[in-house]
């Protein structure tokens, strides 16, 4: 049998297997689940196969099925096999796809595939899954500020989130080097804020190439990746940077920054001075008109604004931030820092979203309902957590693929720096123990990382995501207490061919 990924909680063979043919139906009351299953199988087959809402007999039938009592867990799911049906039952269409999934990766590799693959036979083995994942945020994040991708490869990136039964993609839209979403009320934040002069080259890093570079995506476009990601139950985090890494938009509106005038979208990396004027009111206004638009595009319950890597410098000397420091009764630049947040966090509160921030916004002080996403290691999603904060850890030491793969640098592809083998991906402990036990239920999950300074192209973040990625999957879905690294390269190397079929292009292990 093919390894399943992420590794199922149980798992019992039966005998014999269940085949695929043109005869066979889908049955089921949820159409649009039943018609992502037979869209996966079709081209691969080249037949068609019916997808109805009941049948006069189960034999030869695949059957997704919505039932109260088929999990205790609202993503569980159970796949039973026999040679005569196939049964997928669920809770929620969520555990369906998942159940989906799994099915996949048992048929054969060709299955994932664009193209008619004449002479084989689509057999299933008999088995019986029993299934649910531990945690309920199991996200993968994409930087398209530094390095910008087509809507057809973000599709793609969710397609390979769902296979490993991932439900959150963060999309990160905003950076000093780019302003990537189409806002109707500020059209100058794509006639300007979205290009730059040029970008550094890897082998310099503070030369530029001299090419222009930019672009974004429209609403409608924004609208059309939702949708997708929404039909294969993954829900879209958009995130907008503030109050740092904003240079892209005081560009365009220098009236925002402090120093009014002077600036120009970033085309260098690391981390820029100038950031949105705490002091103000214009800003806000701006601000709350921009999210009320990304509101409108993202259904989601969560919101991420960023608030990390904001330097201080200018606000030190801005006469307009002095003055909001000393109305707001504030002590330094770090409370301002809070108070700005708390600020954004009342609105997005009042507008149905939770505000999610990087674990700078520990700094200065928290509101107990903002969740934190740890990135400087995990110390910041142990003492968000002890304080009774949600929180998503996503720490560089694990979740950062953007670093290195391999010790060779010469070659491997440009990477902003760091090393993180797959090996050390898979030991990512979700819940430190430093966490109080009282206190576990609120990490929610983790995620990993795409930031794309030196990531250019579609086929470097695939090459650079996978398949560490994967383990961050498994780590998340079944976070199992004793790892077993090479049991599960072992597993990696019978999965590989599904993940040529779905034309990855990963990192081949190391011998």
């Amino acid at each position: 049998m093919n390894p399943i990924f992420p590794i199922p909680n149980s798992i019992e063979q039966g005998d014999g297997q269940f085949t695929i043919n043109a005869d066979t139906q889908i049955v089921t009351a949820e159409a649009t689940v039943g018609h992502l299953l037979a869209g996966y199988l079709i081209p691969a087959m080249g037949f068609e196969i019916a997808v109805v809402a009941e049948t006069e007999s189960e034999d030869n039938t695949i059957t997704l099925q919505i039932a109260d009592d088929a999990h205790e867990n609202p993503e569980g799911y159970t796949l039973a096999v026999t040679s005569d049906t196939v049964t997928i039952s669920a809770p929620q269409a969520r555990g369906l796809i998942y159940g989906v999934q799994t099915l996949l990766q048992l048929l054969p590799s060709q299955i994932m595939g664009k193209e008619l693959i004449a002479g084989i036979s689509w057999e299933i083995p008999a088995v019986t899954i029993n299934d649910a994942p531990a945690f309920r945020w199991r996200g993968l994040h994409l930087d398209v500020g530094r390095h910008m991708f087509s809507v057809d490869f973000i599709k793609k990136f969710i397609d390979m989130m769902v296979f490993y039964k991932m439900n959150t993609f963060h999309w990160h839209l905003t950076e000093d080097q780019g302003w990537r979403i189409e806002i109707k009320k500020y059209p100058k934040l794509t006639e300007i804020s979205a290009f730059r002069k040029e970008t550094p080259i890897p082998e310099d890093r503070t030369t530029g190439d001299g090419k222009p570079y930019g672009g974004f995506y429209t609403q409608d476009e924004v609208h059309e990746v939702v949708a997708y990601a929404a039909e294969r139950q993954i829900t879209v985090v958009p995130e907008i940077e503030l109050p740092g890494h904003s240079v892209a938009v005081l560009a365009a509106y220098p009236e925002l920054g402090c120093v009014g005038e002077g600036y120009e979208v970033w085309t260098r990396w690391g981390i820029a001075d100038d950031v949105y004027c705490a002091g103000k009111e214009e800003v806000f206004t701006f601000l709350e008109n921009v999210l009320t638009e990304v509101i409108d595009l993202f259904p989601g319950e969560y919101f991420h604004i960023g608030a990390d890597e904001c330097p201080k410098v200018r606000w030190e000397v801005c006469p307009d931030c002095q003055e909001r420091i000393k109305a707001e009764g504030l002590e330094n630049e770090y409370e301002l820092q809070s108070w700005f947040v708390r600020r954004i966090e009342k609105f997005l509160n009042a507008k149905g979203r939770r505000l999610v921030g990087w674990d700078e916004i520990l700094e200065g002080g928290l509101s107990p309902s903002a969740t934190v996403m740890s990135w400087r290691g995990s110390q910041g999603g142990i003492d968000a957590a002890n304080a009774g904060n949600d929180v998503v850890m996503s720490p560089n030491t694990y979740c950062y693929l953007d670093y290195y793969q391999g010790e060779d640098i010469d070659n491997e592809p440009a990477a902003i720096g760091g090393y993180l083998p797959l090996k050390n991906v898979y030991q990512f402990i979700v819940i430190p123990e430093e966490v109080e036990p009282d206190k576990a239920h609120h990490i929610l999950g983790g995620q990993g990382n795409v930031w794309t300074e030196y990531i250019p192209t579609s086929d470097q973040v695939e090459y650079m995501a996978y398949p560490r990625a994967v383990a961050i999957a498994e780590v998340v879905w079944s976070h199992p207490e004793e790892r077993d690294y090479d049991a599960f390269e072992d597993r990696l190397k019978q999965h590989f061919p599904h993940m040529e079929a779905m034309g990855i292009n990963y990192r081949p292990l190391a011998d």
